[in-house]
């Protein structure tokens, strides 16, 4: 008998074998276990079921979490002076690489300091030449009055005098280069701020492009430093942020492959692995954050989508393995009715159960082989009389 399309004569079967074996079931639940339905005659009634093999193959726990996605890496373009903007040359989703304009600030207050600086370092060099012409001609003047101290022409005090004008004028000479130091790092300062009213787009890793996620200010908007302009972010690859539960996190660690799906794009799926996992969990919700990395090279995935994220958590290569649909329970314990060797009666056996993969269930304890019951466990009891009517389209 086929379980699809004869659903009226199954339910007509079991109320009668029901009615005729219930004295025999309640009597022996009191007992604490089931026993075989006897007719009223003292003959056991066999018990129609379908049965189903038990499979030793592999299994696996595979879970699937929902999480959003965001970008792997975020700049904030900013200028690192203040002044009006006279352009901006990007806008919402354009693509920007390492090093593009984006922006141009006011250049003519730069351009004045800069020319202010160069004056002032002008000077500063004059006033060197000046210094070591003075210091020249004050040395060549303490050689000649030592030439002629020595000679006792001159006094001691005229000795002096020319030694402290020539002290002088060296150190004159020090003052002035000083202050060329400092005009020359006044104009390389101007320099840098004219340089740095042209705004660029700049960061450190990843890919040489980007695209433009946000756009903050417009043509004529005066900024101050450090006031973003536009916000770039990094698509290729992706993050997936998912969190999970105390039992899943053990079973995630960086490496590990999983799979993605998003309703924006039915049926498509990308490939991805967990990146980061973090080593802290929530203290609100007892969950932890887990990062995936996955390849986005068409940019299809955007940041604050929805997505589903599976992936395999654990896996038995060798596993006793039934269908879910044969497990039922007796006092509270899980339990199988395993068919005998001849197809006539059955064994209720106590298990103890490990993955679950969708209608497929991992036995870890009990001595499970051969067939189970699938349908019709709740008219048996341990020893009970069978008649098998669907073995997975077998006939009994």
């Amino acid at each position: 008998m086929q379980r699809r399309g004869n659903v009226g004569v199954w339910i007509a079967v079991l109320v009668v074998v029901a009615a005729a074996a219930g004295l025999a079931i309640v009597a022996a639940g009191r007992r604490g276990h089931s026993a075989p339905a006897t007719m009223p005659s003292g003959v056991a009634a066999a018990v129609p079921v379908e049965v189903a093999p038990v499979e030793v193959g592999p299994i696996a726990r595979r879970r699937t979490f929902s999480g959003s996605l965001e970008a792997t890496a975020q700049v904030m373009v900013a200028p690192k002076v203040g002044g009006r903007i006279v352009t901006i040359s990007l806008d919402l989703a354009d693509p920007v690489t390492r090093g593009q304009v984006v922006a141009t600030l006011d250049r003519d207050e730069p351009e004045q300091l800069v020319a202010q600086a160069e004056a002032d370092l002008a000077v500063a060099r004059a006033g060197v030449t000046q210094a070591e012409s003075a210091a020249a001609i004050a040395e060549r003047e303490y050689e000649r009055v030592t030439e002629l101290h020595g000679q006792s022409i001159v006094s001691d005090s005229e000795l002096d005098a020319a030694r402290a004008s020539h002290l002088s004028n060296r150190a004159a000479v020090a003052v002035a280069s000083a202050r060329v130091e400092r005009a020359e790092a006044a104009l390389r300062s101007a320099r840098i701020r004219l340089e740095d009213a042209t705004v660029r787009a700049d960061w450190q890793s990843g890919d040489e492009t980007r695209v433009v996620s946000q756009r903050f200010a417009e043509e004529g908007d005066t900024v101050a430093a450090g006031d973003p302009i536009i916000s770039v972010i990094e698509l290729d690859p992706i993050e997936a942020v998912i969190y999970v539960a105390e039992s899943d996190y053990a079973k995630l660690a960086p490496g590990q492959p999983v799979t993605l799906t998003t309703d924006a794009h039915r049926g498509r799926r990308w490939e991805g692995v967990v990146a980061r996992v973090a080593p802290v969990f929530r203290s609100g919700t007892r969950q932890a954050r887990v990062e995936l990395s996955v390849p986005n090279p068409e940019a299809t995935l955007k940041p604050g989508m929805f997505v589903r994220v599976d992936t395999t958590l654990e896996r038995v290569a060798e596993a006793v393995i039934i269908p879910e649909r044969a497990l039922t329970t007796r006092n509270g314990q899980p339990v199988v009715f395993v068919v005998s060797d001849d197809g006539s009666s059955v064994r209720m056996i106590e298990v103890e159960i490990g993955i679950r993969d969708n209608d497929r269930v991992q036995i870890l304890s009990g001595d499970v082989r051969g067939r189970v019951v699938t349908l019709g466990q709740q008219l048996l009891g341990d020893g009970s009389a069978i008649s098998v009517h669907s073995a997975r389209g077998e006939g009994g």
